[in-house]
């Protein structure tokens, strides 16, 4: 890929970006916005940018899963080496709804009550002089099921834990969204 063709491929992701985004402000409400900036290497930035041009979103989509009111799903993944909330990458034809419900399945072994979108988050994403962002969508819900069992056929995943809102590990990432969001909307 040449230089140029980078640069087509970020505009490309961002057209992709705002559609996405735009969709999922007509179907929710409520949900907060915050915005994260990621550095990355020119491999990776292709990688992301690939990713958001086919489906909008970086990363796929999360799911913030409650119990007993003020406990929180969180897996450990082995890959960043901190406790992150349930999610994935998009399959063909999967909408992010569905994506967080399967990863959510295969992450913990646990069934939820969706209760629409909790956050979504725009990844900005730079590499020397490219750039483009794609959003993070992240759902509400209730367990329905409480206990855990990790089936995660990528392996990434050693552990799925409920943690007090109160109590969350140090090495929690988007500890401050998850905190912003109970603070704000919680269960």
């Amino acid at each position: 890929m040449t230089v140029d063709d980078l640069w087509f491929l970020a505009d490309e992701a961002t057209q992709r970006a705002e559609q996405a985004y735009h969709r999922l402000r007509e179907r929710h409400s409520g949900y907060i916005q915050r915005t994260h900036t990621r550095r990355v290497t020119r491999e990776r930035f292709r990688t992301l940018a690939r990713r958001v041009k086919e489906t909008g979103a970086p990363y796929g989509a999360q799911t913030v899963v409650h119990r007993d009111g003020d406990e929180i799903l969180l897996v450990r993944h082995e890959g960043v080496d901190m406790w992150v909330l349930p999610g994935g990458e998009l399959r063909d034809g999967e909408t992010y709804r569905e994506a967080a419900e399967r990863e959510l399945a295969e992450e913990a072994g646990v069934s939820a009550d969706f209760r629409g979108l909790a956050m979504a988050n725009r990844i900005d994403i730079a590499c020397d002089d490219y750039a483009t962002w794609g959003v993070l969508p992240v759902f509400a819900a209730a367990a329905t099921e409480l206990d855990l069992s990790v089936c995660d056929p990528d392996g990434e995943i050693s552990a799925a834990e409920w943690f007090p809102v109160s109590n969350l590990p140090a090495d929690t990432r988007d500890r401050d969204d998850i905190l912003a969001w109970y603070d704000r909307a919680g269960p």
